[in-house]
Protein backbone atom coordinates (compact mmCIF):
# COMPACT_ATOMS: atom_id res chain seq x y z
CA UNK A 1 0.00 0.00 0.00
CA UNK A 2 1.35 3.28 -0.96
CA UNK A 3 2.06 5.47 1.70
CA UNK A 4 0.66 9.30 1.26
CA UNK A 5 3.31 12.16 1.42
CA UNK A 6 2.27 15.13 3.61
CA UNK A 7 2.97 18.10 1.25
CA UNK A 8 3.85 21.65 3.13
CA UNK A 9 1.40 24.24 2.13
CA UNK A 10 2.50 26.54 -0.72
CA UNK A 11 3.91 29.44 0.58
CA UNK A 12 1.82 32.56 -0.79
CA UNK A 13 3.50 34.40 -3.52
CA UNK A 14 2.88 37.67 -1.39
CA UNK A 15 5.07 36.52 1.26
CA UNK A 16 7.16 34.80 -1.25
CA UNK A 17 8.23 38.56 -2.72
CA UNK A 18 8.67 40.18 0.97
CA UNK A 19 11.03 36.75 1.84
CA UNK A 20 13.08 38.01 -0.79
CA UNK A 21 13.09 41.70 -0.79
CA UNK A 22 13.49 41.52 2.63
CA UNK A 23 17.04 39.58 2.16
CA UNK A 24 17.83 42.40 -0.66
CA UNK A 25 16.84 45.20 1.86
CA UNK A 26 19.35 43.68 4.33
CA UNK A 27 22.21 43.13 2.33
CA UNK A 28 21.78 45.58 0.34
CA UNK A 29 19.84 48.33 1.40
CA UNK A 30 16.23 49.55 -0.21
CA UNK A 31 17.91 51.71 -2.88
CA UNK A 32 20.26 49.11 -3.92
CA UNK A 33 17.53 46.39 -5.54
CA UNK A 34 14.83 46.79 -8.11
CA UNK A 35 11.53 44.66 -8.79
CA UNK A 36 13.79 43.02 -11.54
CA UNK A 37 15.80 41.70 -9.45
CA UNK A 38 12.88 40.03 -6.90
CA UNK A 39 11.30 38.94 -10.23
CA UNK A 40 14.15 37.18 -11.58
CA UNK A 41 14.78 35.49 -8.21
CA UNK A 42 11.25 33.82 -7.87
CA UNK A 43 10.81 33.49 -11.54
CA UNK A 44 8.06 35.35 -12.02
CA UNK A 45 6.67 38.75 -14.09
CA UNK A 46 7.13 42.20 -12.46
CA UNK A 47 3.57 42.39 -13.32
CA UNK A 48 3.12 39.50 -10.70
CA UNK A 49 5.07 41.98 -8.60
CA UNK A 50 3.03 45.35 -9.43
CA UNK A 51 0.04 42.79 -8.39
CA UNK A 52 0.88 42.36 -5.15
CA UNK A 53 2.67 45.35 -4.05
CA UNK A 54 1.66 48.44 -6.78
CA UNK A 55 4.91 50.20 -6.23
CA UNK A 56 8.29 49.83 -4.31
CA UNK A 57 7.28 52.47 -1.89
CA UNK A 58 4.17 49.70 -0.41
CA UNK A 59 6.65 46.93 -1.00
CA UNK A 60 9.23 49.01 1.36
CA UNK A 61 6.13 49.76 4.10
CA UNK A 62 4.99 46.43 4.11
CA UNK A 63 8.18 44.71 4.39
CA UNK A 64 8.55 47.39 8.04
CA UNK A 65 5.46 46.30 9.18
CA UNK A 66 5.76 42.80 8.93
CA UNK A 67 9.36 42.78 10.19
CA UNK A 68 7.94 45.02 13.29
CA UNK A 69 5.49 42.84 13.39
CA UNK A 70 7.78 39.50 13.98
CA UNK A 71 9.94 41.56 16.35
CA UNK A 72 7.31 42.17 18.91
CA UNK A 73 6.39 39.09 18.71
CA UNK A 74 9.98 38.02 19.61
CA UNK A 75 9.65 40.40 22.18
CA UNK A 76 6.40 38.95 23.39
CA UNK A 77 8.01 35.75 23.62
CA UNK A 78 11.20 37.21 26.07
CA UNK A 79 8.47 38.59 28.30
CA UNK A 80 6.95 35.51 28.75
CA UNK A 81 9.95 33.26 28.90
CA UNK A 82 12.51 34.99 30.58
CA UNK A 83 12.01 36.62 33.72
CA UNK A 84 14.84 38.77 35.46
CA UNK A 85 15.40 41.67 33.50
CA UNK A 86 19.19 41.32 32.99
CA UNK A 87 17.97 37.66 30.71
CA UNK A 88 15.54 40.11 28.96
CA UNK A 89 18.45 42.16 28.09
CA UNK A 90 20.75 39.77 26.92
CA UNK A 91 17.85 37.98 24.81
CA UNK A 92 17.14 41.43 23.60
CA UNK A 93 20.68 41.68 21.64
CA UNK A 94 20.56 37.80 20.45
CA UNK A 95 17.90 39.20 18.23
CA UNK A 96 20.23 41.30 16.99
CA UNK A 97 23.05 38.95 16.52
CA UNK A 98 21.67 36.33 14.88
CA UNK A 99 20.87 38.86 12.26
CA UNK A 100 24.20 40.06 11.89
CA UNK A 101 25.10 35.85 11.92
CA UNK A 102 22.91 35.24 9.11
CA UNK A 103 24.78 37.74 7.50
CA UNK A 104 22.56 40.64 7.45
CA UNK A 105 21.71 43.78 9.18
CA UNK A 106 18.68 45.17 11.17
CA UNK A 107 16.04 45.78 8.76
CA UNK A 108 15.36 49.56 9.84
CA UNK A 109 18.76 50.19 10.63
CA UNK A 110 19.16 50.05 7.09
CA UNK A 111 16.33 51.45 6.09
CA UNK A 112 17.52 54.64 9.03
CA UNK A 113 20.56 54.90 6.81
CA UNK A 114 18.67 55.97 3.97
CA UNK A 115 15.72 57.51 5.70
CA UNK A 116 15.54 60.89 3.90
CA UNK A 117 15.10 58.69 0.56
CA UNK A 118 12.19 57.00 1.90
CA UNK A 119 8.63 57.80 1.16
CA UNK A 120 6.71 58.88 4.01
CA UNK A 121 4.93 56.07 4.69
CA UNK A 122 8.19 54.38 5.33
CA UNK A 123 9.82 56.95 7.23
CA UNK A 124 6.62 56.66 9.50
CA UNK A 125 7.03 52.95 9.72
CA UNK A 126 10.71 53.00 10.88
CA UNK A 127 10.37 55.49 13.50
CA UNK A 128 7.26 53.29 14.66
CA UNK A 129 9.85 50.72 15.12
CA UNK A 130 12.20 52.24 17.01
CA UNK A 131 9.51 53.91 19.40
CA UNK A 132 8.16 50.47 20.22
CA UNK A 133 11.69 48.38 20.73
CA UNK A 134 12.75 51.88 23.15
CA UNK A 135 9.31 51.41 24.94
CA UNK A 136 10.23 47.90 25.69
CA UNK A 137 13.40 48.56 27.11
CA UNK A 138 12.09 51.38 28.96
CA UNK A 139 10.31 48.67 30.94
CA UNK A 140 12.40 46.73 30.93
CA UNK A 141 15.22 48.70 32.48
CA UNK A 142 12.66 50.42 35.06
CA UNK A 143 11.65 47.06 36.17
CA UNK A 144 15.31 46.04 36.83
CA UNK A 145 16.31 49.35 38.40
CA UNK A 146 13.40 49.12 40.72
CA UNK A 147 14.78 45.32 41.96
CA UNK A 148 17.66 46.02 42.11
CA UNK A 149 19.57 44.30 39.37
CA UNK A 150 20.02 47.51 36.45
CA UNK A 151 21.75 50.80 37.30
CA UNK A 152 21.55 53.68 34.99
CA UNK A 153 22.02 57.60 35.24
CA UNK A 154 19.16 59.52 33.68
CA UNK A 155 15.65 58.15 32.62
CA UNK A 156 15.24 54.63 31.19
CA UNK A 157 14.05 56.09 28.02
CA UNK A 158 17.42 57.61 27.38
CA UNK A 159 19.31 54.58 28.72
CA UNK A 160 16.59 52.46 26.09
CA UNK A 161 17.91 55.01 23.54
CA UNK A 162 21.54 54.75 24.24
CA UNK A 163 21.12 50.88 24.26
CA UNK A 164 19.31 50.48 20.78
CA UNK A 165 21.53 53.22 19.37
CA UNK A 166 24.81 51.40 20.66
CA UNK A 167 23.65 47.94 19.26
CA UNK A 168 22.49 49.35 15.93
CA UNK A 169 26.04 50.73 15.81
CA UNK A 170 27.66 47.72 16.83
CA UNK A 171 26.12 46.04 14.17
CA UNK A 172 26.76 48.89 11.50
CA UNK A 173 30.77 48.74 12.38
CA UNK A 174 31.02 44.70 12.43
CA UNK A 175 30.00 44.29 8.85
CA UNK A 176 32.67 45.17 6.94
CA UNK A 177 34.30 43.11 8.80
CA UNK A 178 32.42 40.30 8.87
CA UNK A 179 32.72 39.43 12.27
CA UNK A 180 29.87 39.16 14.70
CA UNK A 181 32.33 38.77 17.58
CA UNK A 182 33.26 42.58 17.15
CA UNK A 183 29.02 43.17 17.55
CA UNK A 184 28.97 40.65 20.92
CA UNK A 185 31.89 42.83 22.29
CA UNK A 186 30.55 46.28 22.66
CA UNK A 187 27.28 44.19 22.87
CA UNK A 188 28.67 43.11 26.18
CA UNK A 189 29.78 46.57 26.84
CA UNK A 190 26.65 48.38 26.21
CA UNK A 191 25.32 45.75 28.60
CA UNK A 192 27.77 45.73 31.53
CA UNK A 193 27.08 49.97 31.68
CA UNK A 194 23.19 49.09 33.11
CA UNK A 195 24.23 46.25 35.17
CA UNK A 196 24.23 46.84 39.16
CA UNK A 197 24.96 43.06 39.72
CA UNK A 198 27.22 41.29 37.70
CA UNK A 199 25.13 37.71 38.96
CA UNK A 200 22.15 39.00 37.58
Amino acid sequence: MAVATARKPAVPTAERILDVAERLVQTRGFKGFSYADVAEHLGITKASLHYHFPGKAELGEALIVRYSARFAGALERIDAKVPSAGAKLDAYVELYAKVLRARRMCLCGILAAEFETLPGPMRDAVVRFFDDNQAWLATVLTRGQADGVLSFRGTAEDAAQSLISGLEGAMLLARPYADPRRFESAARRLLAGVVADPER
